[in-house]
Formats: structure tokens, C-alpha cells, sequence
């Protein structure tokens, strides 16, 4: 077998992601017949069509689809080789993090700490959907991705699931709401009004599955999605928010919130989501274990 062309394998890509030759040629800036030519080409060296003609487009066959996957991961190996040497000998490394948008701030900077201050570093964060931050996980945009929902997973799943922390969840309030107490956490659920996490959230599944187990119907006040709005809907005193305290860990140390039960049975995981990677990011390897199974408090 002739030896692999990259350059037939880039432009066979073009015309996969196309499914026109056409449109591939136009975008690769090429005649149609030459990049049909190179096409076929590649077919030879391979031995296999690659594609089949349905009306006017192109659809992979079984050997072009396998040659696909294997050309997406060849350049993206390429990719991550470029990315990772362009920074040898550099004096500062770089760690990208994406985050989930509505994920605990203070868990974040938890999360970085044992980087801030070094000179040699420059950490660079940022924040979006779960599906944003995977599709920038898997194209080498991120280094790792911070979250509290872990992706699917199945044999032919990318993503490898780092389990940072299990942390502990309470009711939040004011403590004026409170009054002198004690109250008894079916008391507490059931006489004041209650700020929760939306219904698709496995937090908000828990809680429900809880207070249906105690015979409870709490009084919902509020919903949010973001650990940072449920902290603030506390602190105004619109009822008792169901949150870890690692949210709002500044609040309890002055004194301006407190946790008024705690959920024995309810829990919120932190998980960090990387992708197997031939060039690693040295930086990462000491974070995924740097966090103990369970974090003391910190404010979203």
C-alpha cells in the first residue's frame, strides 16, 4: 500500500463536512475536477470507495465513514501537537477552563487557586452551556471543563469524568426568617417558602424525591439555574434556598446567611470532564487531585 497522503486525507474532510463536491472544491479554492481527481486518488491508495453518489450529493460509505473517524482523530492529534509544542520553552504555561455558566463561582476559584500568583502561569476562564464547553473540549479549546451535570457516556465516548467533590446540601436563609427555632427540617420545609434549582437539575430531582419520602408539599418561591442567583434570591430573603454551602460560604462566615438544616440524603457533585489527549496538560494533573472528597464551604 502507498504511503498515506495527509493532503488527499484534508481534502477528503472537505468533501465529507461538504457532501457536495462542489461545495468542497469552492471552499478549498480548487477545480472540481482536481479535487475529484485526488478523491479517487485517495480511494486507490486505501482501496475502498469512500463515497456514494445519492441525487445530487455525496454520502460516506462504511469505509468512509471508519476513514472519516480515523482522519478526525488524526488531525486532531495534530492540532493538540501544534497547541501543546508552540508552548515549549515558553516562560509561562497556559490552562484553559471552561466552566457551566450557573456553576458555584467560589468552587471555580477553588478549583484554580493552587495557580493564581505563579508567574509562570496564566490561567484563562471561561463560561458557557454544557454543550458549548464540550464542543470546545473536544476540538482543544479547553484543557478541562468544570461542571455539576455529567455528560453521557458510552463505549465510544470521549470524555473522561473526574469526580472532585460530593458536597453536602442545606436550607439557606436569612436569619431573621428564623426566628428563635429550633426547627425541625419538615417544619422548615413546610412553613416557609422555599427557592429551588429548576426540575431539570439532578439537585432539584433529589429534593423532590426527598420531600415526597418526608410527605412534604414546600411552598416554591423561586426557581434559578444559576448557583449565583439562588445565593442573591437568599440573601433578599425571598425563602429558604436549597443549596450547598460551598455556594455561599462568605455569607455564612459574617453572618448575613445561615444554614438552617441540612439534607442528610441530598448531595451536589462537582465534576471535572477532560478528554483523552496524547500531549496532556502538565498543569492539570496535580488539580484533579488537589480537591479532598469534600470541600469545606466557598460563595457562587
Amino acid at each position: 500500500m502507498a504511503p498515506l497522503n495527509l493532503h488527499h486525507l484534508r481534502l477528503f474532510r472537505a468533501v465529507a463536512t461538504e457532501a457536495t463536491l462542489t461545495g468542497a472544491a469552492r471552499r478549498l479554492n480548487l477545480s472540481q475536477s482536481a479535487l475529484s481527481t485526488q478523491i479517487r486518488t485517495l480511494e486507490q491508495s486505501l482501496g475502498h470507495d469512500l463515497f456514494e453518489r445519492r441525487g445530487r450529493g455525496l454520502v460516506l460509505t462504511e469505509a468512509g465513514r471508519i476513514a472519516l473517524d480515523h482522519a478526525d482523530e488524526i488531525f486532531r492529534t495534530a492540532e493538540d501537537l501544534v497547541s501543546t509544542l508552540r508552548e515549549t520553552g515558553r516562560g509561562r504555561q497556559v490552562l484553559r477552563v471552561g466552566a457551566l455558566a450557573t456553576l458555584s463561582r467560589n468552587f471555580q476559584m477553588q478549583f484554580v487557586r493552587p495557580l493564581i500568583g505563579r508567574s509562570d502561569v496564566e490561567v484563562v476562564l471561561r463560561a458557557g452551556s454544557q454543550a458549548e464547553l464540550l464542543r470546545g473540549l473536544d476540538g482543544l479549546a479547553f484543557d478541562v471543563v468544570l461542571t455539576n451535570l455529567a455528560p453521557p457516556r458510552d463505549a465510544a465516548s470521549p470524555w473522561l469524568v473526574h469526580r472532585l467533590s460530593e458536597q453536602p446540601v442545606s436550607l439557606i436563609g436569612a436569619p431573621g426568617r428564623l426566628g428563635a427555632g429550633p426547627w425541625t427540617l419538615v417544619e422548615l420545609l413546610a412553613h416557609h417558602p422555599i427557592v429551588v434549582p429548576p426540575p431539570e437539575t439532578a439537585l432539584r430531582a433529589g429534593f423532590d424525591a426527598l420531600v415526597s419520602r418526608l410527605g412534604v408539599v414546600p411552598g416554591i418561591a423561586a426557581e434559578a439555574d444559576d448557583m449565583a442567583m439562588l445565593r442573591l434570591l437568599a440573601r433578599e430573603d425571598a425563602g429558604l434556598a436549597v443549596l450547598p454551602p460551598i455556594v455561599v460560604q462568605d455569607e455564612l462566615s459574617a453572618g448575613v446567611l445561615i444554614e438552617a438544616a441540612r439534607f442528610e440524603a441530598l448531595t451536589e457533585s462537582f465534576l471535572a470532564v477532560t478528554r483523552a489527549r496524547r500531549f496532556a496538560n502538565p498543569l492539570l494533573g496535580p488539580l484533579l487531585g488537589s480537591l479532598p472528597a469534600q470541600v469545606p464551604g466557598a460563595g457562587g
